[in-house]
């Protein structure tokens, strides 16, 4: 029986689209958030710059959590009031 990929699928918002170059896409093998942003941050460097929130289903994180398959993990850039 083949291994099941556990599959995330991360969203990026704001000016992290750009550096990222893409709204929408899925990343395997994830076990964690801190593992998830240093990869990001190999793909792209100017996200070690950034500053940016992530939230796991819909859900602001703050340390290091467990990702699940299936999860979706956003990048969230600062907000600003109006």
């Amino acid at each position: 029986m083949d291994k099941v990929k556990s599959k995330i699928t991360l969203l990026a918002f704001g000016q992290l689209t750009d550096i990222t170059g893409q709204s929408t896409w899925q990343m395997e093998d994830i076990t964690d958030t801190d593992q998830l942003k240093n990869i990001l941050i190999e793909k792209h460097p100017a996200l070690a710059n950034s500053k940016y929130l992530l939230a796991v289903n819909m859900e602001i994180i703050r340390g290091n959590v467990k990702l699940n398959p299936g999860d979706v993990v956003a990048l969230l850039p600062p907000f600003s009031g109006g």
